[in-house]
């Protein structure tokens, strides 16, 4: 399962230098640039968890960067964005967002079908990550290990 969400999620993992230009483009329309992490996925968790403040007056993609690897390093097993934001009145918005890093083993999602009164049918998606608490839902692939190794 591919995680689908903010935009470029269509496309092949962006490389540090792709996600570099990305920002040059969201300084030079000066929105402010920010990093957010999260493990609930869900399309409907818009508030994820902020790594540090927005950089309204950063000029340089190289100070994001910074922070996106610092994100990373801290947090190496979770969904990572970095979102732009436009504070030009009327817009007030943001305007950009994509996933920078996301975890190596990508559960997916249920679709639960539920059959409400008369003939309503109601649908809810339930990502198979949720049945682990906050902080244990995406682990890294253990793949070829036998049992008992842990590395």
């Amino acid at each position: 399962m591919h995680v689908t969400q903010g935009t470029f999620s269509f496309l092949p993992d962006l490389t540090d230098r792709q996600i570099s230009d990305q920002i040059e483009y969201c300084l030079r329309q000066e929105w402010a640039v920010s990093v957010e992490f999260t493990d609930d996925v869900h399309p409907r968790n818009t508030y994820w968890e902020m790594w540090g403040i927005p950089m309204f007056d950063l000029r340089d993609a190289a100070g994001v960067m910074a922070e996106v690897r610092a994100c990373r390093e801290a947090n190496p097993n979770v969904y990572v964005r970095v979102t732009a934001f436009d504070s030009t009145r009327g817009w007030e918005t943001v305007r950009l967002s994509f996933l920078v890093q996301r975890p190596a083993n990508e559960p997916g999602f249920r679709l639960d079908r539920l059959e409400a009164e008369g003939r309503t049918i109601r649908y809810s998606v339930h990502p198979y990550a949720a049945d682990q608490p906050a902080g244990r839902r995406y682990k890294p692939e253990q793949a070829n290990t036998a049992p008992g190794d842990r590395r």
